[in-house]
């Protein structure tokens, strides 16, 4: 029996969520109302609100959305936009595929928000220049970028979360969930084709005036400024590098520097800060006019989302729901089968860092029953693959969604459902059945 600031809490929640799906009142603003209630009511604190708030992922969006936008004027993106078209060769499919496929490349090695923050101007660039429907391509690049973040420890926000926790290994992570994350990914592609491949197709006509279109841009007259053009590209390739090695930066560093610390490392949100701080003082360009450009909705979006889940964390509601997941399975086989899509669900509902959270210290309390290596696992899976479910499941979705609304193509959350959901159980199946056949179960 749910106490009556349980009760509160959820129907604040569901309020909020049915605001954000009804979409006459922006999901910024909704999610802002719902914590605003909450803390009103006292079942968030005022003086705690801020530690349901995960700034990591706010200033990490801050500083990659400083550096995009600040490169955004020395012509890169038509750059790369222009040289990507004209491998596609005129063919809106394999603009598509290429995308996808580079997209999950990167989000397997970079944060994936970090990866659609790049890609996405250019993807709009493209579209609008093979004068094509944007909307597939940018639901494509939104899932592909959440399958490749399952695929490694530093993809997803869950997997770091999850392999600290349990003392998994980055090779751990390659060699269980990479092949997993392939094979979903092969199953996306042949899905987007499925269900988008008639409306992308040209005629013979068509392609060669595309082709012939595309052929006559010139890539190196698409850069505008091309001292910062390099400095821009020198930066991005500096954060990514410093991602590659943040959390062991101290053992690099100690190497030239003896007084460092080998054990310091770096959040991925201080390498963003960084760059951020470099590109503005080295390129010089006026602070406000990058500034307006934030996507300040999707910040406070995330700000207002973090805090009403904190309401349902507060009062012991997603605690209580997974206590009562797990009293439900007695074998490993099916601890593997309602973590996995009981995560998957869940995450495509609430966001996903508290829910792999709450979860977490329920697997280890079954290692007195069963060998719960193979859990972690399933959590990883759904967790990640969840993502894909609705527009709101994960940070990517509602920055790529943020980033085409400021260029005036708008997403409805029933248009993502549709093709989100789909992606959703295909690719929790197919993962689920392959982890079986890893741990010998099938």
């Amino acid at each position: 029996m749910l106490t009556t600031v349980q009760l509160l809490a959820l129907v604040v929640f569901i309020a909020t969520y049915i605001l954000i799906i009804d979409e006459r009142i922006h999901r910024a603003v909704a999610a802002m109302a719902g914590a605003a209630v909450v803390v009103f009511l006292g079942i968030v604190p005022w003086e705690s609100m801020l530690e349901h708030i995960d700034f990591g992922t706010i200033f990490l969006l801050m500083g990659m959305m400083i550096i995009i936008n600040v490169a955004r004027h020395s012509g890169l993106f038509e750059y790369i936009a222009i040289r990507t078209a004209k491998m596609a060769k005129g063919s809106p499919i394999m603009v598509l595929i290429l995308f996808s496929v580079v997209t999950a490349i990167v989000s397997a090695f970079l944060d994936n928000v970090t990866t659609v923050l790049l890609l996405t101007p250019m993807l709009l660039y493209i579209t609008k220049l093979m004068d094509l429907n944007p909307v597939p391509f940018l639901l494509a690049e939104i899932i592909s970028s959440n399958v490749g973040g399952a695929a490694t420890l530093i993809g997803d926000p869950p997997n770091i979360m999850i392999a600290s926790s349990a003392g998994l290994t980055f090779n751990e992570f390659i060699t269980t969930m990479g092949p997993i994350a392939a094979v979903d990914m092969v199953l996306v592609l042949i899905l987007f084709l499925a269900v988008y491949g008639r409306s992308m197709k040209v005629t013979p006509e068509e392609k060669g005036i595309i082709t012939k279109t595309i052929n006559s841009l010139d890539e190196e007259g698409a850069i505008t400024d091309r001292k910062l053009f390099k400095k821009s590209v020198t930066v991005i390739l500096l954060v990514v590098f410093l991602f590659f090695i943040h959390s062991s930066i101290g053992v690099y560093l100690h190497v030239i520097f003896p007084f460092v610390d080998p054990s310091l490392a770096l959040e991925p949100a201080e390498v963003a800060l960084i760059g951020a701080a470099i590109i503005l003082i080295w390129s010089r360009v006026q602070p406000d006019e990058i500034f307006e450009k934030i996507e300040w909705t999707a910040l406070f979006f995330f700000a207002g989302l973090f805090v009403i889940v904190g309401a349902l964390v507060n009062t012991g509601i997603i605690e209580m729901v997974s206590q009562f997941m797990i009293s439900m399975v007695s074998t490993q086989f099916e601890a593997m089968f309602v973590i996995a899509w009981f995560s998957a669900f869940a995450s495509a509902i609430v966001d996903n860092i508290p829910l792999t959270a709450a979860l977490i210290p329920l697997i280890h309390d079954m290692s007195g029953t069963m060998d719960v290596y193979p859990l972690w696992w399933a959590l990883s899976l759904g967790a990640c693959m969840g993502g894909n479910g609705t527009a709101i499941a994960a940070s990517a979705n509602v920055v790529v969604l943020g980033v085409a609304e400021r260029e005036g193509v708008a997403i409805t959350f029933m248009q993502f459902l549709k093709i989100g959901m789909a992606t959703l159980v295909i690719t929790v199946a197919v993962g689920l059945v392959m982890l079986y056949a890893m741990f010998g179960m099938l």
